[in-house]
């Protein structure tokens, strides 16, 4: 029996709805969420995610400013900018998309953002109260994760989660989260021997390597939850995860398809942070 299909764009549009009944209480409060977003260089995947960033902004009615600039501003010169953001009651949150050119340290720049504006999660103070279980601006692929599991149901109390690939990005706060909801979480990565033998003990399996056909039917535990988070092209050219799909849907009990499973999560749950921010500055207000 075919796996049930986590349809990433249809839970997306869910959590969306809920934020644009938050995003209009806020505004009855004259609290109207703004996002900046800072682009440096003209890297085509870099362009088409902000496009796709502001596009949702606006259909959510979140105020978005796009900061483009050439790839010849210096690190000092976005330093700056960044410190006026902070500075700025109206962006509640700020967003520098990467990969930044070699000359630009993308640590500094993370550093330089106020962690209470910091929607990607990527200051060590998040990740800090991420890792000691506080509240606080989640990275947004591994939110999207917890959020799609949470609207489906799944369990994660107690179970055993293999999370491959361990990026700063996704790899290492997807298996924190895990921990945080009582997960038992084994990381495997690219000098892992026997990936097979971690892989078929999961309940739930995260796959972010970047690696198509990674995962084939043979790899998973029968009934298990597989999310796969790659974004590959195949030989035709074709969008793929890291996980063979059509394999794999035989024996997985829950999958997300490639396009269509975290990537509309990831762009929602930047605007939940966004959101999030605007409301931890107006409860900042209100009690003085």
């Amino acid at each position: 029996m075919s796996a049930e299909l986590i349809d990433g764009r249809l839970i997306a549009n869910y959590y969306r709805e809920q934020l644009k009944k938050t995003i209009h209480e806020l505004k009855t409060e004259d609290v109207i969420p703004g996002l900046a977003v800072i682009l440096v260089g003209d890297n085509h995947a870099s362009g088409t995610y902000v496009r796709m960033k502001r596009k949702a902004c606006g259909e959510l009615g979140i105020h978005s400013e796009l900061y483009h600039y050439e790839e010849s501003l210096t690190q000092d010169e976005l330093v700056l900018k960044i410190e006026e953001l902070n500075g700025r009651d109206d962006i509640h949150g700020i967003l520098v998309q990467l990969p930044l050119p070699q000359h630009i340290n993308p640590i500094t720049i993370i550093e330089t953002i106020s962690p209470s504006k910091d929607v990607d999660g990527f200051h060590p103070v998040s990740i800090g109260k991420m890792v000691t279980n506080q509240d606080t601006f989640y990275s947004c692929t591994p939110l999207g994760i917890m959020k799609m599991l949470e609207y489906e149901n799944v369990d994660i109390k107690g179970k055993h989660v293999v999370i491959l690939g361990r990026s700063n990005i996704v790899g290492k706060p997807a298996g924190h989260l895990f921990l945080n909801r009582d997960a038992t979480v084994t990381y495997c990565h690219s000098q892992t021997t026997n990936l097979s033998e971690y892989t078929k003990k999961a309940d739930i399996l995260v796959s972010a390597v970047g690696k198509p056909d990674l995962i084939r039917a043979e790899d998973v535990k029968q009934g298990a939850v597989v999310i796969d988070v790659g974004m590959n092209r195949n030989a035709e050219g074709k969008l793929c995860g890291d996980v063979n799909f059509h394999e794999v849907k035989e024996v997985a009990g829950k999958i997300t398809p490639v396009p269509g499973g975290v990537g509309p999560m990831t762009i929602t749950m930047l605007l939940y942070n966004t959101v999030k921010s605007a409301r931890w500055q107006l409860v900042n207000r209100q009690n003085g």
